[in-house]
């Protein structure tokens, strides 16, 4: 039979060892550390640059979107193809007739932003421009020329903001024999000024004996002075 003193001699060691407290990392600090070891500049090296990533959300996006449309557009995805080419074909039928969307200082459109001159005073800058073969320039001061010397004379109302179409519409009023010429000039203008395109000596030759053959044409009375 065991005695009492050699029974609590074995049974030492046992509870002398449960009593030992297991080493542990608390949680929330296991996390930070963790964390800040992912942090370091090693881990990221063949990541996705913030551009790739934003490209990647977009075309995402967009495939999406596509999805989309196909599943609502009238024949699926043939559907979806007619009207992405009918989109295609108006915008570069405006693009073409407008040219690209550059604008003058004065705003969209307008004939005249740097003041009031006499018509003499653009036909000079104009003739200057087409002595330095600086044909843009001599097309956009004739037709201001133009346009002024039609304002001096009484046949258009002065007006701030006046387009080049709008001032051949106008003038083809008084001077119906002229329509298609004004049309022409306005065009030349807008094509030159808003359009991107660039002008030649033939332009602006045509210009100059328009307005030269308007200064001297008399106009088609019209209203109750008729």
């Amino acid at each position: 039979m065991m005695s009492t003193g050699g029974l609590i001699s074995h049974a030492a060691p046992l509870l002398t060892g449960a009593e030992t407290p297991p080493v542990t990392t608390p949680r929330e600090a296991a996390r930070e550390a963790a964390a800040r070891e992912l942090s370091k500049p090693q881990y990221h090296e063949n990541d996705p640059s913030l551009l790739d990533r934003a490209l990647a959300k977009a075309l995402r996006w967009i495939s999406d979107l596509l999805d989309t449309a196909a599943g609502a557009a009238p024949g699926g995805g043939v559907g979806l193809v007619v009207i992405a080419l009918a989109v295609v074909l108006a915008v570069a039928a405006l693009w073409w007739r407008l040219g690209s969307p550059r604008r003058a200082a004065g705003g969209p459109g307008t004939l005249f932003h740097d003041g009031i001159r006499s018509a003499a005073d653009h036909r000079t800058a104009a003739e200057a421009h087409a002595a330095a073969a600086r044909w843009n320039e001599a097309v956009q001061e004739r037709m201001r020329a133009l346009v002024r010397s039609l304002e001096e004379r009484t046949l258009l109302d002065p007006r701030p903001g006046r387009t080049a179409d709008e001032a051949a519409a106008e003038a083809a009023v008084s001077l119906p024999g002229h329509a298609g010429e004004l049309r022409a000039a306005a065009r030349a203008f807008d094509d030159v000024t808003y359009g991107g395109r660039t002008a030649d000596a033939d332009a602006y030759a045509r210009l100059r004996a328009l307005d030269l053959t308007l200064d001297r044409a008399k106009p088609l009375l019209t209203g109750p002075t008729a």
